[in-house]
């Protein structure tokens, strides 16, 4: 298993964890410079607060700890190609690298419906990796999403 992998089945942990509250099952993981790793999902709903994207989370977390906003040479793992919202904050936060596995065709901000990480007008373009455990990112997404139709439909 590449160190990629490795990282991305931590974000696929923490996805679980996110659909275990019922919350859309994407994880993200980010890895500083010097090695420091720090793990979070989404919790929208359980936080009542729109930002709490697994990424936002995660670079939170991150610079709490090191006591900077920018995370220079990080790597960014995360389960679901990010948002507008998150792809601002990862280049806010000058992350090196974003690793993700599914895309996102509805609200994709990497590939799928915009390239806002490879805008040469902005200031910062991290390293983009896509399609990392992609099969395993989407089935997540996919078993989930299955089990509140059929939920929907027993109601």
């Amino acid at each position: 298993m590449s160190s990629h992998e490795h990282y991305m089945q931590l974000a696929l942990d923490q996805a679980q964890l996110a659909a275990e509250i019922d919350e859309v099952p994407v994880g993200a993981v980010l890895v500083t410079e010097d090695g420091q790793v720090f793990e979070a999902h989404n919790s929208p709903i359980l936080k009542h607060d729109a930002t709490a994207h697994a990424e936002i989370e995660v670079i939170r977390k991150a610079s709490a700890s090191i006591g900077n906003y920018r995370l220079l040479n990080s790597i960014l793992y995360v389960t679901l190609e990010p948002c507008l919202m998150c792809s601002g904050a990862i280049i806010h936060a000058r992350i090196g690298t974003v690793v993700y596995g599914a895309n996102d065709e509805k609200t994709g901000a990497v590939s799928s419906l915009y390239q806002v990480l490879s805008d040469k007008r902005l200031n910062h373009q991290p390293t983009i990796i896509s399609g990392i455990l992609k099969d395993e990112c989407s089935q997540q997404l996919r078993d989930f999403f299955k089990a509140k139709r059929q939920a929907k439909k027993r109601d």
